[in-house]
């Protein structure tokens, strides 16, 4: 495994140097990911629990799932005992959730920097870019079709923030590389330009194959075989349908010992019921039987139970995000991990805006915070997500993560101890006077407050005087700045020829494919 440490950076003076300097405390700088200090939120009582969980029984049981195009799938459910019709598979009470009992409550998922390496489950939590957009956006030139340069300076925004944790997967496709081959440049690009974990392949069999052996150059073989270094983010086709492309790659990843995140993305009123208690319990229903698959293929493989509830328009027809009803069943979902005793995603930077505006903020505001109280461990599309996920916004992106700074001290809770509750600040200061040049405040002024990078707090004639300039477009000096002032992370230079080695045989091999 390469031991590769953290990138250099400029030398910093100034607030940012003394606060970077303190780092590593509940408050600091660049952490490897957030252990939560405040409880979740359960709306839920147990009867209504029980409820949902039965109805999902009642689901696998009486009307089941299709498992398409994969023989070896519907086998090994065989074998386990569900009942196969053709491509139906029906489960018996009790019978997924005994499989789940081999799947890890908590794992590490390893980054290129041990120092990156982030803990997933239990009181953790991890903020990961938005996934899978088509199209980018700018306030310069507007919404186009992602590239591979766009693609490398998303991973190169995500890496120089403090406030995210790992370098996420496809977090736009590169639409000027062949289909058949994007998938090693993108696995390349993060191993190259972040050091932190990562998301490989889930398009084909053999992509997520790839993925898992670049990642066996750059950590060892007989390292990957023991830890989990890359996982996948695979989706249900709901309602009620596994896609064999999506049941071979969560095997892949399995066999391999990595992780998958198990995913249904269900509109209500289109691939669910508009009602929350209902999408809910096909969500339980689809999630459990991906992740009982993981453990089928490999006992004690790592997976994620995840979940993706959205709204649609009911006059249009059009996709929302960003809702309420999405939200507060994330709080049920949280529940119904924590009954299962899986790690958890759940929710993300949620928005239908076309615009790094006021919408956007509010809706994803809404999902965050869903997400934040429902207890996810993983947040998938924390950063970046504009235009119900079809675009990647790089002035979105740094207000994202710029919110995700906030949510830092947020999880971080209220620490009561003699240094907070102050009293010799009150004795110092006494009645009617101001703390401002006390010595309590003199000793935590550089840490008492988070400091959003982006928020101007001058005085209304300050701000008109300097431009009247709005949050986007704060946010678009912000990334241009980032990009400019951008480090790689070191990557040795035996493992960065094998992995452009193995690349170059990869694509020599087959014809390009552009559809």
């Amino acid at each position: 495994m390469s031991e590769a440490g953290v990138a250099s950076r400029p030398q910093r003076g100034g607030r940012s140097a003394r606060r970077e300097a303190r780092s590593g405390g509940p408050q600091g700088l660049h952490r490897p990911y957030i252990v939560r200090n405040i409880p979740t939120y359960d709306i839920l009582g147990e009867e209504s629990l029980l409820r949902i969980e039965a109805t999902a029984d009642r689901i696998l049981a009486e009307v089941g799932i299709e498992f398409r195009d994969d023989p070896a799938t519907l086998e090994l459910w065989r074998k386990a005992g569900a009942r196969v019709d053709g491509l139906l598979v029906r489960f018996e009470p009790g019978m997924l959730r005994e499989l789940l009992k081999t799947a890890p409550r908590e794992f590490t998922q390893h980054a290129r920097n041990p120092a990156n390496s982030v803990r997933i489950g239990g009181k953790n939590v991890v903020f990961s870019p938005s996934y899978g957009s088509p199209f980018v956006m700018d306030l310069d030139r507007g919404r186009r079709y992602g590239t591979i340069e766009d693609f490398r300076n998303f991973i190169k925004l995500g890496q120089a923030s403090p406030w995210l944790h790992h370098s996420g997967g496809t977090i736009c496709e590169p639409t000027d590389i062949p289909v058949n081959k994007r998938h090693l440049d993108m696995v390349y690009s993060h191993l190259r330009y972040s050091d932190r974990a990562f998301l490989g392949s889930v398009t084909a069999e053999s992509r997520a194959e790839d993925s898992i052996a670049m990642a066996q150059i750059a950590f060892g073989a007989e390292f990957v075989d023991a830890n989990c270094v890359i996982m996948g983010n695979v989706n249900v086709n709901s309602p009620l349908v596994w896609d064999g492309v999506m049941t071979k790659v969560i095997r892949a990843y399995a066999r391999a010992n990595q992780g998958s995140v198990i995913v249904p993305f269900i509109l209500g009123g289109a691939m669910g019921p508009v009602t929350n208690a209902g999408a809910i319990a096909q969500s339980l229903a689809e999630t459990m039987a991906g992740c009982a698959l993981a453990q089928l293929e490999r006992p004690s493989a790592p997976v994620i139970f995840g979940n993706f509830l959205s709204t649609m328009s009911l006059r249009s027809g059009s996709p929302t995000f960003g809702t309420p009803e999405p939200a507060i069943g994330s709080m049920v979902v949280g529940q119904l991990a924590r009954q299962l005793g899986l790690p958890l995603r759940c929710s993300g930077n949620f928005t239908t805006s076309k615009l790094p505006d006021a919408q956007a903020m509010n809706e994803s505001t809404m999902s965050m915070l869903a997400a934040v109280h429902c207890g996810a461990n993983f947040l998938l599309h924390s950063a970046g997500f504009l235009d119900g996920l079809l675009s990647m916004s790089y002035e979105k992106f740094v207000m994202d993560t710029d919110f995700c700074g906030a949510l830092h001290s947020y999880l971080d809770g209220v620490v009561v101890d003699d240094n907070s509750l102050a009293f010799d600040a009150f004795a110092e200061v006494g009645p009617g006077n101001h703390f401002f040049g006390s010595n309590h405040t003199l000793k935590n002024y550089e840490t008492a407050f988070w400091d959003s990078e982006l928020a101007d707090n001058e005085a209304f004639e300050n701000w008109e005087e300097a431009g009247s300039v709005d949050a986007a477009t704060r946010a678009n000096k912000r990334w241009k700045k980032v990009l400019a002032e951008y480090v790689a992370p070191p990557l040795d230079e035996a493992i960065d020829e094998e992995l452009n080695a193995y690349m170059a045989q990869k694509k020599a091999s087959m014809e390009d494919m552009w559809y």
